[in-house]
């Protein structure tokens, strides 16, 4: 069998029977197609005739000849690893050639978060109150809308972006696909809640005029369902425009949502609900960051923290 046709079976079956996102197949395509490039270099296209020690070559050339940092190595890994053992349980391989292959071992890192008053910042830099709109301005309202509801939800920019007016349940529920189209409904606050009516009552029905009547929840300027790149320049232009000098993404509102309920006292257990992760292992490294928080204060604040 081809290493090319190995290749689409297990591509076929993450977008089929594992129904995994677009961009995480995107992902898996490229990085098999960097793994196919590295065997056609060694003379293989056979593959099974693949062997553990060139599985083991290829690891080696992602550290030494691409440079890349442990964590992208092991990324690589995972779709080299899931493809082979795909086949094996398919039954049109013999053996499991990467499966002795391990990745290397990276550094934990902690996820960057910024304070509430941060956010607080980020949010009024965003867009306008609904009450306090300028003429000329009432697009900003989407803005605002946007931001306020990443931060309310913990969601991530692609779950924000690909909300449908149909999965508002109420002003103060949501529901949200994450990744494999897995569905889970999260509360929203009263100052998001807030800024979607003002949204959706006053820009929304200008801008879906435009357009061909999508239903998506945010839309652009020519009535088309707002992209991913748009919705992180939106986050960068209110950055700028608050003063933070430090890089803030769609992800820094997830973590800083995240943080701020664990800081508040919320359970692991419900916060790994509203985040949509499938483990709590996941959810858990944010304890991390709360811990460093209160240590922090700790050595601030108590008169013998510190000799």
């Amino acid at each position: 069998m081809q290493s090319q046709r190995a290749i689409e079976q297990y591509l076929r079956h993450l977008t089929i029977e594992r129904g995994m996102a677009k961009n995480t197949v995107t992902a898996y395509r490229r990085d098999l197609k960097r793994y196919q490039d590295f065997l056609s270099q060694q003379g293989v296209d056979d593959f099974n005739e693949i062997s553990e020690l060139q599985v083991a070559a290829y690891a080696q050339s992602l550290t030494t000849q691409k440079a890349l940092a442990a964590t992208s190595v092991a990324r690589h890994l995972a779709a080299v690893r899931g493809l082979h053992k795909f086949h094996l349980l398919e039954g049109s391989s013999d053996r499991d050639v990467a499966a002795g292959v391990k990745p290397p071992k990276s550094a934990r890192r902690l996820p960057k978060a910024i304070t509430i008053e941060q956010v607080e910042k980020l949010l009024a830099a965003s867009g306008p109150e609904p009450d306090q709109v300028l003429p000329g301005e009432s697009i900003r309202l989407r803005d605002r809308a946007l931001l306020e509801l990443l931060y309310a939800t913990g969601g991530r920019v692609s779950e924000i972006i690909n909300l449908d007016l149909d999965d508002l349940i109420d002003p103060t529920l949501i529901r949200l696909f994450g990744k494999g189209a897995k569905e889970r409904v999260v509360p929203v606050g009263s100052y998001a809640a807030k800024a979607l009516e003002a949204y959706a009552v006053r820009v929304r029905p200008a801008l879906a005029a435009l357009g061909k009547g999508t239903p998506a929840l945010f839309l652009n300027q020519r009535g088309s369902r707002l992209s991913r790149q748009s919705a992180w320049q939106i986050i960068a232009q209110a950055a700028q425009a608050a003063g933070l000098i430090d890089h803030i993404s769609p992800h820094t509102l997830r973590h800083s949502f995240a943080t701020h309920l664990l800081e508040g006292g919320a359970d692991v257990r419900v916060v790994q609900e509203l985040l949509g992760h499938s483990s709590v292992a996941t959810t858990q490294i944010y304890t991390l960051v709360t811990i460093d928080r209160l240590r922090d204060v700790y050595q601030q604040a108590h008169p013998r923290a510190r000799a």
